[in-house]
Formats: C-alpha cells, sequence, structure tokens
C-alpha cells in the first residue's frame, strides 16, 4: 500500500534483517563443499496457493445492518459452489466506525467464515473502499487472488482514487463484482466505473432480494474457481445468476 493508506489490521509487516559482522573470504574447498551439500537438498516447497483465491469485502457501516445478517447467510452458498468446481479460499475484509478496517486470514470453510462474521456488529462511519482496492492489489502482486466481491450502499471518497487502484487491479488481472445495495447515485457512478476498470461487474440489488444476491454470489464463486468455464457450467446448470454474470461480462 502505499503511504495514505494505513495498514489493514491482521496485515503483518516483514522486519528487515540485520549485518552480523564481517564476512571471511570463501576458499575453493568451501565452495565445492557447498555446492555437494545444496545438490542433496531437496527442491524448495512452492508458495503459490494450490487452489483459488476471492476476496469478499463487506461495507460494516451502520446503514449496512439490514444486510448484514443476510450477508452472513449467503456466504455460504459461495463455498457450496466452489466444492462442486474445486474448491475455494475465502479472506473476509470489512470497515466500519472510525478508520477501522480488518482482514481476516484465508478461509477454506463456511462455517468458519460465518463464524466470523458473526462476531461483527456495524457501525456509524465513513466508507473504506480504497483500503480495500489496496489490499486486493497486494493479495494479488503475491498470487492466487482470482476476484475481488465487494457489497456496499454508498461511496465516500474520492473516485478518482478509487479508479486508480482499480486500474492498478486491471493490470493484476482481477475482476471486481460490485453488489450495490439501494440506489445511491454516486455510489452506482463510481462501482460502474470500477466494474469496467477491471472487467468486473456491477449490479444493483433489493436488501429484500435474498435470493438473487445468493445467485450472483454463487456465480463469482464459481468464476474464481474455474474461471469462465465454471461460469459457463453453472449456466448451463439453469443457474439465472451465472448467465446474468456472462452478459455482463460481454463473454
Amino acid at each position: 500500500m502505499d503511504g495514505k493508506d494505513k495498514p489493514i489490521a491482521g496485515q503483518a509487516k516483514l522486519q528487515p534483517g540485520r549485518a552480523t559482522g564481517p564476512v571471511a573470504a570463501s576458499t575453493s574447498a568451501d565452495i565445492a563443499s557447498f555446492l555437494t551439500q545444496a545438490s542433496q537438498i531437496a527442491p524448495p516447497v512452492q508458495t503459490t496457493p494450490a487452489t483459488a483465491r476471492l476476496m469478499f469485502a463487506l461495507d460494516a457501516t451502520l446503514s449496512r445492518q439490514p444486510a448484514w445478517d443476510q450477508a452472513m447467510a449467503l456466504q455460504g452458498d459461495m463455498f457450496d459452489e466452489a466444492a462442486r468446481t474445486g474448491g475455494l479460499e475465502v479472506k473476509l475484509v470489512y470497515f466500519r466506525g472510525f478508520d477501522e478496517c480488518r482482514a481476516s486470514p484465508w478461509v477454506a470453510d463456511a462455517l468458519v467464515l460465518g463464524r466470523m462474521m458473526a462476531k461483527v456488529s456495524c457501525q456509524g462511519g465513513h466508507t473504506q473502499i480504497r483500503k480495500v482496492l489496496s489490499l486486493a492489489r497486494d493479495t494479488a502482486g503475491a498470487g492466487g487472488l482470482k476476484a475481488l466481491v465487494y457489497v456496499g450502499d454508498c461511496v465516500e471518497e474520492d473516485i478518482d482514487l478509487l479508479c486508480s487502484r482499480a486500474g492498478e487491479l486491471a493490470l493484476l488481472g482481477v475482476p471486481v463484482f460490485l453488489f450495490q445495495e439501494g440506489r445511491d447515485a454516486t455510489a452506482a457512478t463510481a462501482f460502474a466505473e470500477i466494474a469496467r476498470l477491471t472487467g468486473g461487474v456491477h449490479l444493483r440489488f433489493d436488501a429484500s432480494a435474498a435470493s438473487e444476491l445468493r445467485a450472483l454470489l454463487r456465480a463469482v464463486a464459481a468464476y474464481a474457481s474455474a474461471g469462465l468455464a465454471g461460469l459457463r457450467a453453472l449456466d448451463a446448470r439453469g443457474e439465472g445468476g451465472a448467465r446474468l454474470l456472462l452478459q455482463r461480462m460481454d463473454t
């Protein structure tokens, strides 16, 4: 993240190492011995995630309280679909209150994620979408992140700065799927532009339309787990959410 974004809680920082003193020159015998030992060491373990990763970000400010409980129930369906298509790890990110923005570890169990969400309550505060986009950018740079899902109802930040972050995500190949509760015009403009820049999708949903959001989240999980092939397979099963996402992504 740049200097303008404060670290998100739960994100560790690496400490620089320190020199321990002058290093003695190696002899040819030392080098030969080192090479012999090195050839007997097993190759390093790959650190690239074996499963696909999805970041699931939520506005937990007070205006979202009516939809928060609904979100806790719907996220389980994302994992159900992921299990069909090869598995998915999810990082829950939320912001609320005064400058509070938190991120969970990567979770592959819907019950564990549900318990995490159940401990969170909504609090009054401004949106912190730029922090979410910055975290997604940094995570994507480390590899494995397939998509970012964001659920919110308003934008109280500079749209140009948000679009700058979205452009960075686009360069990393991470689409952003933004689900807007309500019809706030400023949010609609910002979300639509972020979706356009990243090759994602912006869709509105009504707080009472639980089945609609459930279908859309299942479709995003299928995409994150298996790409367009997973989305088309879900569409072949007659899932309306998959059909809508395919249409919006111009595939």
